[in-house]
């Protein structure tokens, strides 16, 4: 027979993280999109958005908590609340680098940049349409959508890479350009760490719809 009220439960915790995957994603766009345009104020808002990211963090967390408490499920839907779970803890960090991004932004303030922001946006969107790709893996259970979103991230090591190089550049050749280009690197990095949240949220959604523990990259 099948548990009606566990498998509601589990499609309300589906409905959460699927909120919260679309809410990191809107805080990636608007973080980067607040730094090109120098919009202090929009960066502001970034950094205090993110309370309702920790509070779907927490509503998930204690949901799979009390579902594997009460509900005892086994089987895929033990591996899909786990899963949850701990995707949950994945997006979390995913809205705190959006948070860095918006504070090194209000670091730079009204500084001209030292270059033209193009990587950068560049790896915003590449993480924005991973984002997006998981909310459909997820809707749809698709184990190899998992595996083509995750093959993405080598591209936003790619334009990390050359983020790097091209700070090192300016700041060998003009020492007062350190200070900002440190934080740019700052950026870039927090994008390619978002990057490899998303790999690691395809992995644990592949444990939920096929039982298989994989390391992907």
């Amino acid at each position: 027979m099948v548990n009606t009220s566990l498998e509601l439960s589990i499609n309300t915790l589906k409905q959460y993280t699927l909120t919260m995957i679309e809410r990191c994603e809107d805080a990636v766009d608007k973080a980067v999109d607040c730094m090109v345009r120098k919009d202090l104020e929009g960066s502001k808002k970034v950094i205090e958005e993110d309370d309702e990211i920790d509070t779907l963090r927490e509503y998930i967390r204690d949901r799979s908590i009390e579902l594997i408490a009460l509900k005892q499920p086994m089987a895929k839907d033990l591996r899909y609340v786990y899963a949850l779970g701990n995707i949950a803890i994945e997006l979390e960090r995913i809205g705190d680098y959006a948070v860095n991004i918006a504070l090194e932004t209000l670091k730079i303030g009204e500084e001209p940049y030292i270059k033209a922001l193009i990587d950068i946006p560049k790896m915003a969107k590449e993480c924005k349409d991973m984002l997006s790709q998981v909310k459909l893996a997820l809707e749809n259970e698709d184990e190899q959508l998992c595996y083509k979103i995750a093959a993405q991230d080598d591209r936003i090591d790619d334009l990390y890479v050359q983020i790097h190089i091209d700070c090192l550049e300016i700041m060998n050749q003009n020492p007062a350009t350190v200070n900002q280009g440190v934080r740019l690197l700052f950026v870039g990095r927090y994008l390619e760490r978002i990057g490899d949240h998303i790999t690691n949220v395809c992995e644990k959604l592949i444990y939920a719809i096929k039982g298989d523990m994989v390391e992907i990259g």
